[in-house]
């Protein structure tokens, strides 16, 4: 990968960054996206349920209907280690997409934001949908939320759709990045 980042499957050895890296979020009470319920694990359970969560959130014969398979990753700079941000890649179209989340859920830690690292991420991010067959990518976020939007936007991302959603009784705007961008 370019830029001395790279995308990295989570591993035990990646545990105190990965607690490291919500500890920030919390620190400077941000959302944290794309993280494979890390936010959840990492204070109602352990690091290492949280490596069991995402092993079966790849193992389609288990995933209940309404659940899309999964892959998530860390964005990791290679010359210190630090995990930058974290990205969700939802590995299917159809009925187990869900329309608020598209294929592609994603964060950057508070500092080390606006430093191009959330488009660089969401590129790599379009091109591992595109290594799993997936076309057209949707990608979502909030109404308002000019960075995300923008980094959608600086990805080839063409605004979709806006509509209220029930589940988390906000506005979403949903983007499609085709193949050709």
């Amino acid at each position: 990968m370019q830029n001395g980042m790279k995308l990295a499957l989570p591993t035990i050895d990646y545990k105190e960054r990965a607690l490291d890296y919500i500890r920030e979020f919390r620190e400077y009470d941000s959302e944290v996206h794309g993280s494979g319920s890390l936010d959840y694990y990492a204070v109602a359970s352990t690091y290492e349920a949280w490596l069991d969560k995402l092993r079966s959130d790849i193992d389609v014969a288990n995933i209940p209907a309404v659940r899309a398979p999964a892959l998530t990753y860390f964005y990791v700079r290679e010359n210190d280690g630090r995990i930058v941000g974290m990205v969700n890649i939802r590995l299917s179209d159809g009925a187990r997409l869900p329309r608020e989340a598209g294929h592609v859920g994603y964060s950057v830690r508070p500092t080390e934001r606006r430093r191009r690292y959330a488009t660089d991420m969401l590129r790599e991010a379009v091109r591992v949908c595109r290594a799993m067959g997936i076309g057209d990518v949707y990608v979502t976020c909030k109404e308002g939320n000019a960075a995300s939007a923008g980094t959608i936007l600086n990805c080839g991302g063409e605004l979709e759709s806006t509509f209220y959603s029930e589940q988390y009784e906000e506005t979403i705007q949903r983007y499609v990045i085709r193949p050709s961008a």
